[in-house]
């Protein structure tokens, strides 16, 4: 099955006030992301970039849900949000499973892991809607703004695109998306 997704990325506008290219520089890299992982097959997202590392293009949509999740529900609504990709016990391998959904279950597919970060994305807008960019949460002791929250997923999608451009690259030869 070859894998699609809803999120068109658009540039950011060159002139905004600060939430529109904050919140439209998010946007560009989370559909950055989901455009990595089009059109290949589950077993194309399941693909490691080069060994030692086992990052595959369906754990970075996946820990892109956690984070999401983390960020936007945990720490600035303050939700009680469990980790929804449990790394597998022992690790499937011997090796420890790593927490963030990097780890893979062996049902885990596209279609799923697609529908539980883009239901994550939609609880992040939600969760912000209301919120002014100098609005805090409590954070390790002290306090975080949105605008801070959004600047560090800037930086994680960021790095993360860059990640996903090396095992896209490994997959299939593209570097064109």
């Amino acid at each position: 099955m070859k894998t699609t997704s809803t999120f068109e990325r658009l540039m950011p506008p060159l002139i905004a006030d600060e939430r529109n290219s904050l919140e439209s520089w998010l946007d560009f890299y989370r559909a950055t992301l989901a455009q990595k992982c089009a059109d290949l097959s589950d077993q194309d997202l399941r693909e490691a970039s080069a060994a030692p590392s086992p990052i595959t293009l369906l754990g970075l949509l996946q820990h892109a849900a956690e984070v999401e999740r983390n960020w936007f529900g945990r720490v600035l609504a303050q939700e009680d949000a469990p980790p929804v990709h449990a790394p597998p016990a022992g690790g499937g391998d011997g090796a420890e499973g790593r927490e963030g959904g990097w780890d893979l279950a062996e049902d885990a597919t596209f279609e799923q892991a697609l529908a539980r970060w883009e239901a994550e994305v939609a609880r992040a807008r939600r969760n912000c809607a209301a919120r002014a960019l100098d609005d805090t949460s409590p954070f390790m002791g002290a306090q975080v703004t949105l605008c801070w929250i959004y600047i560090h997923m800037i930086g994680e999608y960021a790095r993360h695109c860059g990640h996903a451009d090396l095992v896209r690259e490994r997959v299939d030869g593209r570097t064109d998306v």
